[in-house]
């Protein structure tokens, strides 16, 4: 019976856009016809700039959901990030794989350490965490509410960490694209030849977003309650 009544609990752990362990911002709130644009795992010295120069062309804004020891290395592509109007959001510090088997100290002390980097560097602490991979444990929502943080995922992801074909990230991102999707890139250097997927997606990405009338940006200022609509499926 008590492997049973675990198996619904692990399942939720596992499915990043699950709402089953506690608030978590799947889609964006309201009725404006616009997506929101985040952005994982930097700063990356080489791809971050470029992707910031992307979107000033663009007139467009983003979530950067960085990594603390990352950041540690590189304040002021952080304070750069901030300075040209985009938010910055906490990843971890550490963005450990083993992070979503943490207890309430060490996932504390991880995200804890994260949030005071960010917050010294660009002077707004982060509002939105993001697990690594997006899982986590039925712990975690507590240390969020005592850090002032509230989870986000994501509705579309490119996989952009894992697969070198900008049209195969693109199709992802922009098939059946609508008004409240959240998507997921990252601004990292990846382990394969070649330009960085994000370089190559991002262009067309913005093209697609405005051909489908729809605006982009950033997520919006959390509000009490947010827990990003309706129960997506497992």
């Amino acid at each position: 019976m008590a492997l049973a009544a675990q198996g619904p609990m692990l399942a939720a752990s596992l499915a990043p856009r699950s709402h089953w362990l506690g608030p978590n911002l799947t889609r964006l709130p309201g009725d404006d016809p616009a997506v929101a644009l985040t952005f994982d795992d930097g700063p990356d010295p080489e791809v971050t700039p470029r992707v910031l120069d992307l979107l000033e062309a663009a007139d467009l804004r983003a979530s950067f959901f960085v990594i603390g020891r990352r950041a540690e290395r590189h304040p002021r592509l952080v304070a750069d990030i901030a300075s040209r109007g985009h938010r910055v959001e906490n990843h971890t510090h550490r963005h450990a794989p083993a992070f979503a088997f943490g207890g309430p100290r060490s996932m504390g002390e991880d995200i804890g350490r994260a949030q005071r980097l960010v917050t010294e560097i660009t002077g707004r602490p982060p509002a939105y965490f993001r697990a690594p991979a997006g899982m986590r444990n039925p712990l975690l929502e507590p240390v969020l509410a005592g850090l002032g943080l509230h989870l986000a995922s994501w509705t579309r992801r490119g996989f952009d960490t894992v697969d070198g074909s900008p049209q195969r990230i693109l199709s992802r991102l922009t098939k059946g694209l609508r008004a409240g999707d959240i998507l997921l890139l990252h601004d990292t250097v990846q382990r394969r030849r070649g330009n960085p997927p994000v370089l190559d997606v991002l262009p067309p990405l913005l093209d697609r977003i405005a051909a489908a009338g729809l605006g982009a940006g950033p997520l919006p200022e959390p509000e009490g309650g947010l827990d990003g609509g309706p129960q997506p499926p497992i």
